[in-house]
């Protein structure tokens, strides 16, 4: 496989066939974020793609899933995009889903209709980087889109018939709009009403914008017991039809999987056994990105 740079998929894609159709993020602006620093996006080219594909033709036959690398793979044009995925279909017979990144210019970039041909040819699931729904903390930390659009764009994936699983960021907007961005947070993942919901704990990045804002006293990074009410209330406040979430990555202090409504109830009585000093948190050493 020609892999270029850093590497990224979700935890849930740990067993996936790992395809990189493009390199870096087509956005990287995001202040929290140094994944792609001084990576240019590009789109990798068609006969790299193939000759990947054809390579996990012959060495990944037992991995029934593969996810579509890096950070910004919806956004290759509508006819490249289902030309792999009819590749993958050819050559991969027994891949039962396909996922990928998609930020929200991507989703809005794409009809419906289009979505929905990349469903029928292959794409299950869609993960999408909400961070916070707090708009002063979305721009804040340069995330190119408003809490509304991304309401209206987590929906188009869920109407184009996608899987939907949206990532939080906990501890993002600092100390003073910590439990704004909880709350607002959780009113914007219901009205979303993703599948699931992935909740990872900020992890500082030297060298990132907010890194050198934690280190000029313009943001301070919260204290796992304020991260853990934030989650509390972000908890508290969402409300999920059919949907599981979970706060099990490794950056997170109290590993959580809880299936929404039923799980609800007992998880904020953990998380309050655990702000009470009964459950022990995870240590700082073990944390990780």
């Amino acid at each position: 496989m020609h892999y270029e740079g850093n590497i990224i998929r979700p935890p849930s894609e740990a067993n996936s066939i790992l395809l990189q159709v493009t390199v870096g993020c087509s956005r990287n602006k995001c202040t929290f974020c140094g994944t792609y620093k001084g990576e240019r996006f590009r789109i990798k080219p068609d006969s790299v793609i193939m000759e990947d594909i054809a390579f996990a033709a012959q060495h990944c036959r037992r991995q029934r899933r593969v996810f579509l690398c890096d950070g910004d793979a919806l956004i290759i044009p509508q006819k490249r995009l289902l030309r792999i995925l009819e590749e993958i279909d050819k050559q991969l017979p027994w891949v039962t889903r396909v996922g990928l990144y998609a930020n929200a210019k991507a989703l809005k970039m794409k009809s419906i209709d289009e979505l929905k041909a990349l469903k029928d040819h292959g794409v299950g699931i869609v993960y999408m980087g909400l961070e916070t729904g707090d708009d002063v903390t979305l721009k804040k930390i340069n995330k190119g889109a408003t809490a509304a659009q991304m309401i209206e764009m987590g929906r188009k994936a869920k109407m184009a018939g996608f899987k939907l699983s949206v990532t939080v960021l906990l501890g993002i907007a600092g100390l003073e709009r910590s439990q704004v961005h909880a709350r607002e947070t959780g009113r914007v993942l219901s009205e979303i009403d993703p599948d699931y919901v992935g909740a990872l704990s900020l992890m500082l990045i030297p060298e990132t914008p907010i890194h050198q804002d934690y280190l000029s006293g313009q943001f301070r990074l919260i204290e796992p017991q304020e991260m853990l009410a934030e989650l509390r209330t972000m908890i508290a406040t969402t409300n999920l039809t059919r949907g599981l979430f979970h706060a099990n990555h490794a950056s997170n202090y109290l590993p959580i999987r809880a299936r929404f409504p039923k799980e609800k109830p007992a998880t904020l009585k953990l998380i309050d056994e655990a702000l009470e000093g009964k459950v022990p948190l995870k240590p700082e050493y073990l944390r990780a990105l």
